[in-house]
């Protein structure tokens, strides 16, 4: 089954009057999108800037949040390090919010990122210490067309089960196996492929199970961003 989520039909958020816009693949349950948290996978935003704009000190809590910085920089700050952090294209930090966490973002004039939150076994991870961590582009192995930013080579460790982000760069066609226990869940950042003879575009969101294969074909770059998730997970998630 592929479910195709076109950009209109995604969750909109902004910040500041406008200043930070968002689509959101996977929103809020109370956010309107057509999809709702699925596996343990609860929220998926695209946001990009204006101007430059500060999404002022909010608190977390359980959930493990993943920023990738996806063009421009921006700048993090969290009640746990006490300071500002630079981070720029490529690189991605994590907050493992535990028992309660708050931080601000700063993301400066026509930067982008994706936040995503994983969902863990809240029973615990409510009870664990906060905390954070940054990790710099030049950390993660890329293997022929493949960046691993979640899975085997890669530093960044998550408790969520089942775990596995990449990007994913294909210029002519590519074809990638899949495992029917998982959801397959697909960002696209750049170009218009053709995903198993359907026609995709920038900004689409595919999601993906009960497929023995993807076939990937585009005639110009074409970038993804993919996460593997299980169809089902050992634990209560929040959405449940």
């Amino acid at each position: 089954m592929i479910e195709i989520v076109k950009k209109k039909e995604q969750a909109y958020g902004e910040f500041n009057r406008g200043e930070i816009i968002e689509n959101k693949p996977i929103g809020f349950p109370n956010e309107g999108g057509k999809l709702k948290p699925y596996s343990n996978l609860f929220y998926w935003a695209y946001a990009e800037a204006n101007v430059d704009s500060v999404i002022g000190l909010h608190p977390h809590k359980g959930f493990e949040i993943i920023s990738v910085v996806l063009k421009g920089s921006i700048k993090h700050y969290d009640s746990l390090i006490d300071k500002w952090i630079d981070l720029k294209k490529g690189d991605i930090q994590i907050i493992q919010s535990g028992s309660g966490i708050s931080h601000s973002e700063a993301i400066n004039k026509d930067a982008a990122i994706f936040q995503i939150w994983l969902d863990p076994n809240l029973e615990k991870t409510f009870y664990r210490s906060p905390t954070y961590k940054d990790y710099s582009k030049e950390e993660f192995l890329t293997v022929g067309n493949k960046k691993v930013l979640i899975g085997e080579g890669s530093p960044l460790k998550v408790e969520t089960e089942g775990i596995e982000m990449f990007e994913l760069n294909v210029k002519e066609k590519f074809t990638m196996k899949l495992d029917k226990g998982n959801y397959y869940s697909i960002y696209v950042l750049l170009g218009n492929p053709t995903i198993n003879n359907n026609n995709i575009e920038k900004d689409d969101f595919i999601k993906i199970k009960n497929e023995q294969e993807l076939v990937i074909s585009s005639n110009e770059e074409t970038k993804l961003f993919c996460i593997i998730s299980p169809e089902k997970v050992s634990y209560p998630t929040y959405s449940i």
